[in-house]
């Protein structure tokens, strides 16, 4: 038993150093993915560790407390995610149907031929703003059944997995597509108008994971996020950046992306919101996200219903009060921070001026 624990001591103090190593490898930067899971097992392995080896043997602490020191470093990543945690974005006071914006982001996997179920969701919750990621032609030719009602739109098909699209019943002023830093991975960015006439600059994005089969490091998603987060920083404007980032929450890169950017994350005391994956209810982690300026407080975020894919949708509702706001705080970045994103954006030679600038 003694040999067995220690074995399983040994392989959480690795997991849980191994992204301090700030190599882009997927290997190393997917072991930020299930730090929720390790937390969990970490627990399990530190109750055994109390239960079943003897306590006054100095050689059972040498296991207690670095196994201890594992789950407080892992738990110290999510805890955020918590509702022990204090919120970043308040709740709105009030419903402000004007000031209203209400965003549904779905990654519909485009093997996934079930578009009723999306469509029935947008029929239900008649979001202001659908953005699609994976979504190809086929995928196309049902959406386009909302133009209609959600006139508005950006599109961009495609059958690599990155075809995105984007559906509003808001006016999409200056509408754009761009390839950031991979030339077949889009994002788009349109200036959307409110109801109130106030514009909101708006940013889709899904960059490519790091992975077997897709790029053996983390450095595209990563500069994709940095040189937007540069490109929204002290923005005057209201901003909202949401899609598929392909990075969970509590990573250091999406932190990195928070703090550069300036924005906010409703989720910060509220809850995990995991998105993916659909299909395994023990795997699952944030992958679809939303940030906004502090222009904006929370009516409401929710995990919606499967729709067939391999990620549920997410729908968050916020309210325009610029004033009421304007207290909220999160993530704050510092010289190292911002010494570590322009390192990494001069390596890609990508361009922060490559980010479109709808409204300015």
């Amino acid at each position: 038993m003694f040999v067995t624990l220690t074995l399983a001591a040994i392989a959480f103090l690795l997991v849980t150093l191994l992204p301090m190593w700030r190599n882009p490898h997927w290997i190393v930067r997917g072991m930020d993915f299930p730090r929720l899971q390790f937390a969990v097992m970490a627990t399990a392995l530190l109750l055994a560790q109390l239960l079943f080896l003897d306590l006054e043997n100095a050689g059972t602490w040498m296991l207690v407390v670095p196994t201890l020191l594992c789950l407080a470093w892992q738990a110290w990543w999510i805890a955020p995610y918590t509702r022990l945690w204090p919120l970043d974005v308040q709740t709105a006071k009030e419903s402000g149907s004007d000031r209203r914006i209400s965003i549904m982001t779905a990654n519909v996997l485009t093997t996934n031929r079930n578009a009723e179920a999306l469509l029935s969701l947008v029929r239900q919750r008649k979001p202001d703003v659908l953005v699609t990621l994976e979504s190809d032609q086929w995928w196309q030719d049902r959406l386009d059944v909302l133009q209609p009602e959600m006139p508005y739109s950006i599109k961009c098909p495609l059958d690599n997995l990155y075809g995105m699209h984007v559906y509003s019943r808001l006016p999409l002023e200056e509408p754009e597509i761009g390839f950031l830093v991979e030339d077949d991975v889009p994002s788009m960015h349109a200036l959307a108008r409110l109801r109130t006439g106030d514009g909101v600059r708006m940013h889709f994005l899904h960059p490519a994971p790091p992975g077997p089969g897709e790029n053996t490091e983390s450095e595209e998603r990563d500069v994709e996020l940095l040189i937007v987060a540069r490109s929204v920083a002290g923005s005057d404007r209201p901003v909202i950046v949401t899609g598929d980032l392909n990075d969970v929450a509590w990573s250091a890169t999406t932190r990195l992306f928070i703090k550069l950017s300036d924005l906010l994350d409703p989720r910060v005391g509220r809850g995990m919101f995991n998105t993916f994956h659909a299909d395994y209810p023990l795997l699952r982690w944030p992958l679809d996200h939303l940030f906004h300026s502090r222009h904006f407080t929370l009516r409401s975020i929710e995990r919606l219903p499967s729709i067939g894919s391999d990620h549920f949708p997410l729908f968050t509702v916020l309210l325009y009060t610029p004033t009421e706001g304007a207290d909220q705080e999160g993530f704050e970045a510092d010289s190292a921070d911002r010494s570590r994103a322009r390192s990494k954006v001069e390596e890609k030679d990508a361009r922060q001026a490559d980010v479109p600038r709808p409204g300015e």
